[in-house]
């Protein structure tokens, strides 16, 4: 009876459903007047979501079977591993740097658009640093791993990448004046929509969203991000405003004559549970080890993924520069 609570407490946890049927059976309908109450009905859509998605994937005969299982077995490990350790990056960096921010907002809707601006910068740079400096990839790099797009992407993530992503976030948000409780708002907003630019063609096939493509980051964009075809490595890494990629000119929108080829360029096996979560900490060991020199051994971890201590760099700025400067066409 212990394993099946156990399971039950599980499922609920997965779904997170659990505040939201207590305020059902008890009848409290008011308390979804409130922010909680509001939270406690959102949360639970994009699990659902995905449910619905992986049917109409086994309707649709295109179950992506290696992507979820693989993801599954990422989410229960993280949820063994890494539980508490992302909220307690962000309290302690609250607490060291909320000192220091010359300013303070508050609770307005003009210092909540400042705020999530605010928030965006940070998740480029924190983004921006995972593709961009070796180690941080080997972080990054099992959120990239499946070779398919479904929601079960956003639980596919080495267990460390939470707490580095927001102790970056936290920190720039607090130093420019974003009080914690707007902060929290926004990143149960941020993570929500974060979650839904997962969903797969199962579910929406054209992700563009017609006008808003041009104003806010879609699907589309975000199918576009988690792909290695040389037109649209490493572009598009805000969320939800797309106004720092386009500062930063890392902004790609889909191209439909260039279908999307999800996964990463090392040779992996993408249904693989340990090549998907520790592949690229391996492969980063192998090239230290081969690398000579201790200079170049420190740059072969801080430079680009794809960079050579020969100088024959094969990162993903030169890929896809090469491809745009020579008119490459998409095999």
């Amino acid at each position: 009876m212990e394993i099946i609570q156990i399971v039950y407490s599980e499922v609920l946890g997965f779904l997170r459903i659990s505040q939201a049927w207590e305020i059902l059976r008890a009848g409290e309908f008011g308390a979804f007047t409130t922010y909680d109450g509001i939270r406690a009905f959102i949360i639970p859509i994009i699990p659902l979501l995905l449910i619905f998605e992986f049917i109409l994937s086994l309707i649709n005969k295109k179950p992506q079977a290696k992507v979820y299982k693989i993801n599954f077995l990422i989410y229960v490990a993280n949820r063994f591993i890494g539980r508490f350790i992302s909220l307690g990056m962000i309290v302690l960096c609250i607490g060291l740097f909320e000192k220091y921010a010359p300013f303070q907002t508050s609770l307005t809707w003009y210092w909540f658009i400042y705020g999530y601006i605010v928030w965006e910068f940070g998740h480029f740079i924190y983004h921006y640093l995972g593709h961009k400096v070796r180690l941080f990839w080997c972080l990054h790099s099992t959120h990239h791993a499946p070779e398919n797009m479904n929601l079960s992407v956003t639980h596919a993530h080495f267990f460390l990448e939470a707490p580095y992503a927001d102790t970056i976030r936290t920190t720039v948000c607090i130093l420019l004046g974003v009080q914690p409780e707007m902060l929290f708002i926004i990143m149960f907003i941020d993570g929500t929509y974060g979650a839904f630019i997962h969903v797969g063609e199962n579910m929406i096939k054209d992700a563009r969203f017609g006008f808003l493509n041009k104003i806010m980051l879609t699907p589309s964009h975000h199918r576009v991000h988690h792909a290695r075809n040389p037109l649209y490595i490493d572009t598009n890494f805000c969320n939800l405003l797309n106004i720092w990629d386009k500062v930063f000119g890392t902004y790609q929108e889909e191209q439909l004559e260039v279908k999307v080829d999800y996964g990463i360029n090392r040779k992996m096996d993408s249904g693989n549970f340990f090549d998907v979560y520790f592949g690229e900490f391996v492969a980063l060991g192998r090239d230290v080890f081969n690398t000579p020199g201790l200079i170049n051994k420190i740059l072969c971890i801080i430079m680009p993924p794809g960079w050579h201590h020969t100088g024959e760099h094969r990162t993903a700025a030169i890929v896809r520069n090469g491809y745009l400067e020579h008119g490459a066409t998409q095999d």
